[in-house]
């Protein structure tokens, strides 16, 4: 069985010595017990770093090559990043498994993953088993955030990042979605296929800075809403209709009011109306503007990344002419 490990990077020359040394001992640990194949890789996925990040990475496969090194034109963003590295690797492994390279995922639940594979799974998703090391204000962002998610109708794994294993005829089956707006915590369930759970203790980032303060959380949730469901368009035409009903009952009530001749002024109520409604009126606006930008940029069919080079030994070219090698 051959495994690959994707991580995507992403200014990450703080952390990324360590995080070798690590993956390279469990690595090692796992051919030395038979698990994987010795021909096994780690790829580091370069998303258009500003630092030395590609440079460390170039020294990794040069001194071993068991790293493999994947750059990509530009920063193209943590999603497209990962799945620039999953697509290239979807012919050569058997299965892969993608994760973070701040360290903060457990290294040790890759042996969980690969015995749920092992077992018939072909996607195991690493889920954290609690949250006690984030602050009250992050375990409440992050239950709001799956519970959002989930009333939205955006299909999630609550807790779960892109910590996975997916075996090879299901990164096949993630090919074949070919959307430019990526949101791969909710495309992944909706492949598919025998799935099982990992629980794991998320650690703290080994060294460097997190790179999703709140405000990139904000787009990502509001990415990955609008990605998957168009239930906020049926909430604006609902509200619109709430809106409608009550017009109709203040009318009615305006009219009584009228002809019973206790009509007075009402310029509080006007301003008010007029400020609530057009705020509703823009807020709707803004969403449905969100779906048609993204149906826009799906139009274009623009690549979702460019790959600028890819650091792999000669091996790795008859692995790709004759899979059966794999292992």
């Amino acid at each position: 069985m051959r495994l690959f490990l994707v991580l995507p990077c992403y200014n990450e020359q703080e952390v990324l010595p360590e995080t070798a040394k690590r993956l390279k001992e469990k690595m090692n640990a796992l051919v030395q017990n038979g698990i994987i194949a010795s021909n096994s890789r780690v790829l580091f996925v370069n998303d258009g770093s500003s630092d030395t990040t590609w440079e460390i990475i170039s020294s990794l496969h040069e001194e071993d090559p068991l790293y493999q090194g994947l750059c990509l034109s530009r920063n193209r963003g943590h999603q497209n990043a990962l799945l620039a590295g999953l697509m290239t690797v979807r012919e050569l492994a058997d299965v892969c498994i993608s994760m973070d390279a701040d360290l903060q995922d457990d290294i040790d639940a890759i042996d969980g993953m690969l015995e749920k594979y092992r077992g018939g799974a072909d996607i195991v998703y690493g889920v954290r088993s609690d949250r006690k090391k984030d602050s009250f204000f992050k375990r409440f962002t992050a239950r709001r955030f799956y519970k959002t998610m989930r009333s939205m109708g955006a299909e999630t794994v609550y807790d779960h990042a892109d910590f996975r294993l997916m075996s090879a005829r299901a990164l096949a089956a993630l090919s074949e979605f070919g959307e430019v707006n990526l949101f791969l915590r909710g495309l992944v369930p909706l492949v598919g296929f025998r799935s099982e759970i990992v629980y794991y203790e998320r650690g703290e980032r080994f060294a460097g800075e997190s790179k999703y303060p709140l405000g990139k959380m904000l787009h990502f949730a509001t990415e990955g809403i609008t990605s998957l469901s168009v239930k906020p368009i049926r909430l604006i035409t609902r509200l619109g209709f709430l809106i409608l009903l009550v017009a109709v009952a203040v009318a009615i009530y305006s009219l009584v009011r009228y002809f019973a001749g206790q009509t007075v002024p009402g310029w509080t109520t006007i301003v008010l109306s007029i400020w609530g409604i057009g705020g509703l009126i823009m807020i709707s606006l803004g969403v449905i503007g969100e779906y048609i930008g993204k149906i826009y940029l799906e139009t274009k069919h623009r690549p979702r990344y460019v790959i600028e080079s890819y650091l792999k030994d000669e091996t790795d070219e008859a692995d790709l002419a004759d899979p059966a090698v794999r292992g």
